[in-house]
């Protein structure tokens, strides 16, 4: 029986993440210390243990059909490498960074200055497009202290909390891209496991649309219905059923997370009471 090859970082956050979005897909990994390869006791799966910025290379040459690796990586070195599906997690940006005391405001202030990156091909085509000449010093692993050290005047690297960047007295001038977690095929994936591919996407989508919503079930006297139903956005419209208590119904629907307190407030201006919110695991549609 066929079974998908999925690349996953070696370690750190990714990896970790990863394997509890493996979990709640239903998908359970067999996998020990230090190993580099592990299969599924469930599912059509095996899953490898890779260097971040070897998975590209990897996807390529076939030796793995799909990975979850962040996006900035894709940008930088998966020519070829299509994105499936983005996964919300291990949120972060490619940015340009100068010293704190650098006159330097934005990348055009760079023209003609150094800039240190693990990512030349990302800077390099921005650089391009933005119609800046700077000299480029590629570093593999703590770009941070170059301008301390004098090898560049700024850097291009990835920025999470900032807190790096305050550490090394650093401050962000430019955002180059956004990045997070994604699910990317190599181009040589057979037909057998595209098929497996597309039922692991769809439990992601479950999963990840289950992440981004709110279960509300909430009281209203009836009088007020009309007004309560304009407020909720629900999937297609919002379940009514009437309470035992006369002239009172209760209304059931589901909300996106980020709009969540706005629409809270709305609701209890609007009459509704006894407002209930649930998560949601999994939602299928």
């Amino acid at each position: 029986m066929s079974k998908l090859r999925l690349a996953v970082q070696k370690s750190g956050r990714l990896n970790e993440d990863s394997l509890k979005l493996l979990k709640a897909i239903g998908i359970s990994i067999d996998n020990g210390k230090d190993q580099l390869k592990a299969s599924s006791r469930n599912f059509p799966l095996e899953v490898f243990f890779l260097r971040n910025g070897d998975i590209p290379q990897y996807l390529r040459d076939g030796v793995v059909d799909v990975a979850i690796i962040g996006e900035n990586v894709i940008v930088e070195k998966g020519e070829n490498i299509s994105v499936v599906e983005k996964l919300g997690f291990s949120k972060c940006k490619v940015s340009i960074a100068v010293p704190k005391d650098s006159k330097a405001n934005s990348l055009k202030d760079l023209a003609g200055k150094r800039i240190a990156t693990s990512y030349p091909n990302t800077v390099e085509k921005y650089l391009k497009e933005a119609n800046i000449d700077a000299q480029l010093h590629i570093i593999n692993g703590s770009v941070e202290i170059a301008p301390n050290i004098g090898l560049a005047d700024g850097i291009c690297d990835i920025v999470s909390s900032g807190s790096t960047l305050f550490k090394n007295g650093l401050k962000e001038i430019e955002v180059l891209l956004k990045s997070e977690a994604v699910l990317v095929k190599s181009p040589k994936i057979s037909q057998d496991n595209q098929a497996i591919l597309e039922k692991i996407q769809f439990r992601l989508q479950s999963v990840l649309k289950g992440r981004q919503s709110k279960y509300v079930l909430l009281n209203a006297p009836n009088n007020k219905l009309e007004a309560i139903i304009k407020i909720l956005p629900g999937m297609r419209s919002p379940t009514i059923l009437p309470l035992a208590q006369e002239d009172w119904s209760s209304v059931h629907t589901v909300i996106n997370k980020n709009d969540f307190w706005d629409i809270i407030d709305e609701l209890k201006d609007a009459g509704a009471e006894g407002i209930l919110v649930c998560p949601i695991e999994n939602m299928i549609q």
